[in-house]
């Protein structure tokens, strides 16, 4: 059963040797997310005035003088206002779902991304708690449970907190 492997780390260096040890463990570049603060972000985000979700869009900002490192192995970097929180980083699937809430106007675009991976709505809250406070999340999506375990064990290897595992739900069909 497909999984996605959620956890919280404090820094951008502690983030940088988690996605290290994901790529030596050779794991998919798309199957990575990470959504970290701007932190270099030092004016509001631009919106565009003819837009239809001035509430959050993505910007076209360069980040690759944010992130060094094994980050600029990941795939689909870019900045983004979240609804509510502020200028993020963004990075692997997370972003298109970032994105997609953004141009809608969502508020709460995290809680929703979160809860599209899989994760119940009170600990998806709970995550963009810290989030807010300035922690970065990554996720990895994996195919089966042994390949979870194995992103556990570089999550737990490399100090990473409030780590979480979600099983993607099949569609019941009708017969």
């Amino acid at each position: 059963m497909k999984q996605a492997v959620i956890c919280i780390v404090h820094t951008e260096e502690q983030a940088d040797r988690i996605v290290e040890a994901l790529r030596a463990a050779q794991f998919n570049a798309d199957d990575v997310s990470m959504l970290l603060p701007n932190k270099n972000m030092s004016r509001d985000l631009g919106h565009e005035t003819h837009s239809k979700g001035p509430e959050g869009v993505t910007t076209g900002v360069s980040v690759g003088a944010v992130l060094g490192g094994a980050l600029g192995w990941l795939a689909g970097i870019g900045a983004l206002a979240v609804p509510g929180l502020g200028p993020f980083i963004a990075a692997g699937p997370i972003m298109a779902l970032l994105s997609g809430a953004a141009v809608g106007g969502s508020v709460g675009g995290v809680v929703g991304a979160l809860v599209g991976l899989g994760l119940p709505e009170y600990e998806a809250k709970q995550y963009e708690g810290k989030l807010r406070d300035g922690n970065i999340l990554l996720s990895v999506h994996t195919e089966d449970s042994q390949s979870a375990k194995r992103v556990e064990d570089i999550f737990k290897d490399n100090g990473a907190t409030d780590i979480k595992k979600t099983g993607e739900q099949k569609v019941k069909t009708q017969r």
